[in-house]
């Protein structure tokens, strides 16, 4: 089952992006607002957080070379 929320560490890891970055794209209204979960807690909504990864421009860049794709994945 997938969790509802995500903390920061969690939506970091779930974007493929550094905690700091995601903080300033949160800052810059380019990605989702976390939610208030109680007084000094947040949390992202994971459907939110997948709406805007599918929002996201396909790239024309290739894969980095240090990973498997093109390379019968080994």
């Amino acid at each position: 089952m997938t969790p509802a929320i995500l903390d920061l560490p969690a939506v970091s890891s779930y974007v493929a992006l550094s905690e700091s970055t995601v903080q300033k794209l949160v800052r810059e209204s380019e990605f989702p607002k976390p939610r208030q979960l109680s007084d000094r807690r947040v949390g992202w909504l994971t459907k939110e957080v997948e709406a805007w990864i599918e929002s996201r421009p396909i790239a024309d860049l290739p894969p980095p070379e240090n990973c498997s794709v093109g390379r019968g994945g080994q």
